[in-house]
C-alpha cells in the first residue's frame, strides 16, 4: 500500500526493507568492523560492486536507516548522517571544494556556520558573503572560480527568508551546486528540492531529534545536480551512476577523511525523535505565533522579526514557501529594560543556546552565540544587544504568554 502521509512515511520507513527479529524500529548496531566469509565480497564492498559494510566510520545499518527516513523526508536521491550540522558542512565543503575555489553565503548566518566559512577563506577557499533576501545579490557576487551556493531557510536568530527561488535561477544559469540548510523550517515546513535545491542540510540535533538529547547532522543530495559537469569529482568515484558521484564523494571522501561519524545510539535517538516532527513542530509554530502576536503589541517591545508577522519584510514569501512560518523568533525590548533582569524573571521558558527542543528556550545573542562577532559585525548583521531569540516549545501557550507577562511586570 502506498503511504503518502508524511508522518506516515516516517513512522514506517524502517519496515520497507526487513528488520531483524521484527523489530519495529532498526535495532542499535554497536560494530565498527563487518565480517565476510568470501574476501571477494570484501573487496566488493570496498569497491561499490558489491551491497554491504566496510567500516564504522562510512557506514552503519542503525545510521542507514535514519539516512533512509531523512531521505524520505526531503524526496531525495540518497543521504548521509554525520555526527553534527557543523560536521555535515564542513565535510560538504572538504569534499566537493578545492584551494582556490569560490562560494557565495548569505551573510544572514548561524554563528558557527560563519565561523566555519571563514575558517575555510583562511586556507584558500574563499567565501563573499550577500544579503541572499534579494536574489540579484548573489548573482553579483557570482564568479568564474564559484562552485556553489549556500543559503539558510529562515535565518537564526533575525528570522529574514531567503530567496529561495530567486537563487535557484541564478545557480541553474551558472551551474553552479544550490546548498540549502533546512534545519530551522525542517521538512515537514518545507522541502527545498520544490525550489530546486541540489544539496539539503539539516542539523538533526534540532528540530528533527527534537528532544534536545543527541547531536547529528545529515545531507541529502536531492538528484538534480548534473555531477558530471563538476569538475571537482575525482577519478574514483566517476564510476557508477553519475546522479550519485556528489554523494559518493561527500561520504567515501568527505565523511572518511574528515571523520564526522554519526553514532548509533545518537542515530536511534533521532529516528524515535523524528516520528514526531509534525507533530511537534505544528504547535511550535501555534505558539510561535500566538507569543509573536502579544509581543508585536506590547509597549515594552521595541521589535518582533517573525515571518509570521505582517510587517516583517519575507512575510509573502514565507507564507508561500512554508507551511507555517517556523518555531523561532527573535525580539528586542525598549531601551532601560535590563536583558539579563528580563531574562531571569522567566520561569517556565529556559535560558539555554539550543533549537527545536519540546521546551521553550530563551538566549541573549548578542552576549552568547554572536559574542565573538564583534559590535561592528554584529551591527553590520542588525543584532541589537537586547535582541533575544526564542526557540519556542509545545508548553500550554497560556503558560508562555503569563510567563512573559510576569516578565515585563518585574522588570518595568
Amino acid at each position: 500500500m502506498a503511504m503518502v502521509g508524511f508522518t506516515t512515511r516516517i513512522l514506517h520507513s524502517d519496515r520497507e526493507d526487513a528488520i531483524e527479529h521484527g523489530s519495529l524500529h532498526k535495532p542499535v548496531h554497536g560494530s565498527v568492523a563487518y565480517g565476510y566469509e568470501d574476501a571477494r565480497d570484501l573487496a566488493g564492498v570496498f569497491q561499490g560492486t558489491h551491497k554491504g559494510y566496510s567500516y564504522g566510520r562510512q557506514v552503519n545499518p542503525t545510521v542507514s536507516a535514519l539516512e533512509k527516513q531523512v531521505n524520505e523526508m526531503e524526496r531525495g536521491l540518497d543521504t548521509v548522517c554525520f555526527s553534527t550540522g557543523m560536521g555535515a558542512i564542513g565535510t560538504m565543503l572538504f569534499a566537493l571544494l578545492r584551494r582556490g575555489d569560490h562560494f557565495v553565503s548569505s551573510s544572514f548566518l548561524f554563528g558557527n556556520t560563519n565561523s566555519l566559512f571563514n575558517s575555510f577563506a583562511a586556507h584558500g577557499v574563499d567565501v563573499t558573503f550577500v544579503d541572499a533576501t534579494d536574489a540579484k545579490h548573489v548573482a553579483e557576487a557570482v564568479r568564474p572560480e564559484t562552485r556553489l551556493v549556500f543559503v539558510e531557510t529562515i535565518a537564526n536568530p533575525r528570522t529574514q527568508v531567503a530567496d529561495l527561488e530567486g537563487t535557484a535561477e541564478v545557480c541553474e544559469q551558472h551551474g553552479l551546486i544550490y546548498v540549502v540548510d533546512n534545519t530551522m523550517t525542517t521538512p515537514y515546513l518545507y522541502q527545498p528540492i520544490d525550489s530546486k535545491a541540489d544539496l539539503v542540510i539539516h542539523s538533526l540535533t534540532k528540530y528533527i531529534g527534537g528532544h534536545g538529547n543527541v547531536l547529528g547532522g545529515s545531507i541529502t543530495d536531492t538528484g538534480r545536480y548534473d555531477w558530471q559537469s563538476f569538475t571537482n569529482i575525482y577519478d574514483t568515484y566517476q564510476k557508477g551512476d553519475a546522479a550519485k558521484w556528489g554523494i559518493t564523494q561527500i561520504r567515501k571522501k568527505g565523511l572518511r577523511d574528515f571523520g564526522a561519524t554519526l553514532d548509533a545510539e545518537a542515530a536511534n535517538r533521532i529516528a524515535l525523535g523524528a516520528e514526531t516532527l509534525a507533530l511537534r513542530v505544528t504547535k511550535q509554530c501555534e505558539n510561535a505565533q500566538r507569543l509573536c502576536d502579544y509581543l508585536d503589541a506590547h509597549p515594552d517591545c521595541k521589535a518582533v522579526y517573525y515571518p509570521g508577522l505582517r510587517d516583517h519584510p519575507e512575510y509573502d514569501r514565507a507564507k508561500q514557501l512554508f507551511r507555517y512560518p517556523g518555531g523561532i523568533f527573535s525580539f528586542e525590548l525598549n531601551e532601560g529594560i535590563d536583558i539579563f533582569e528580563f531574562m531571569n524573571s522567566l520561569r517556565v521558558v529556559i535560558k539555554s543556546s539550543n533549537l527545536g527542543d519540546t521546551r521553550t528556550l530563551a538566549i541573549p545573542v548578542a552576549h552568547t552565540i554572536y559574542y565573538e562577532m564583534g559590535p561592528e559585525r554584529r551591527a553590520s548583521m542588525g543584532i541589537d544587544e537586547s535582541l533575544i531569540r526564542i526557540s519556542t516549545g509545545i508548553e500550554d501557550v497560556d503558560d508562555l504568554l503569563a510567563d512573559f507577562d510576569n516578565a515585563f511586570e518585574a522588570t518595568t
